[in-house]
């Protein structure tokens, strides 16, 4: 047995859905609770401009209300979101300690729930221009480029609502996929096509993005041929996927796979005890609801363990 006494029953490394469900469940269970964020509460649901599938609101939510709404019932629970980024995780053992740059912190058992970030395209001019006109958020930048002409990089569903969203504020909108066919819901391709100031450019690859102090265009490829061709714009928005932000803690002894992922079982178990995943660092579903869903049954398994 361990003669450190934890200043925690739990730490959860995350406020996005998953960990802000967490921590509403073990703080109801009376379980002395940390809640760690680097960044603004609300994990990526915040760059939503409207969420239409989460339970509960049939006329959608945006997501930065559904987020605030969450916090708020945290709050009310007796939950406090500490804002300091986790540098490092030392995992094994009865006590766990979670570190950030001030301070170590030590508790019985762990909920990780550090969500992911959007995959980069990795091309000349991402980098340079980032924060110049290359954004990852429509909904945050997106007010920026009104009356302007903008370009949404991807074919998912994230793609194609940036490129809605950003359809009532700029002039114009190009969506450049490298897929043949859109990987979207059919009803958002469907709302896109009938937008008059929007184009789809179905099979191309982007293959720089130019400027000097501001983006100015890009450089696209249809994947069939070799003529790179310009298309003047102001901004670039890149909607291509997420990884997860899950970096310290493959290094910290916990099972991920593929890309990153970490890896659970049905009750967010990894494969260390006493510390739980959940949300889309565990790379299942990728929806808010999942994120719910991991976020109560990782709370139950850890108040199981601490009780």
């Amino acid at each position: 047995m361990s003669d450190v006494t934890p200043e925690y029953d739990v730490i959860i490394v995350g406020a996005g859905p998953a960990g802000l469900t967490a921590g509403i469940y073990v703080l109801r269970r009376g379980l002395k609770t940390l809640v760690l964020e680097g960044k603004l509460p609300g994990g990526r649901i915040i760059e939503a401009h409207l969420v239409e599938n989460y339970p509960g609101f049939p006329d959608g939510i945006s997501g930065y209300a559904l987020a605030t709404k969450m916090v708020a019932q945290l709050e009310k629970a007796g939950g406090t979101i500490t804002n300091e980024e986790v540098v490092s995780l030392s995992l094994e053992g009865e006590v766990k300690t979670v570190s950030t740059r001030r301070k170590h912190y030590t508790a019985k058992a762990v909920i990780l729930a550090m969500g992911v970030q959007r995959r980069r395209l990795r091309i000349p001019g991402e980098k340079e221009l980032l924060g110049k006109g290359v954004s990852y958020c429509a909904t945050c930048d997106g007010p920026l480029f009104r009356g302007r002409r903008v370009v949404v990089v991807g074919s998912g569903d994230e793609a194609l609502e940036e490129a809605l969203f950003l359809s009532d504020v700029a002039s114009k909108v190009f969506l450049v996929s490298n897929d043949l066919k859109l990987n979207a819901a059919e009803y958002l391709i469907k709302r896109l096509e009938e937008k008059d100031n929007t184009q789809i450019l179905s099979h191309y690859q982007v293959e720089a993005i130019e400027g000097q102090q501001l983006v100015e265009s890009i450089s696209v490829k249809e994947m069939t041929q070799t003529e790179v061709a310009k298309i003047p714009c102001n901004g670039v928005f890149i909607a291509v996927g997420y990884v997860p932000l899950t970096e310290i803690v493959g290094k910290a002894g916990v099972k991920v796979v593929h890309r990153g992922w970490i890896r659970v079982n049905r009750e967010q178990n990894t494969n260390i005890d006493g510390v739980f995943a959940a949300g889309d660092c565990t790379g299942r579903g990728m929806q808010v609801a999942t994120a719910v869903g991991e976020g109560t049954m990782a709370a139950l398994s850890a108040s199981r363990l601490v009780k």
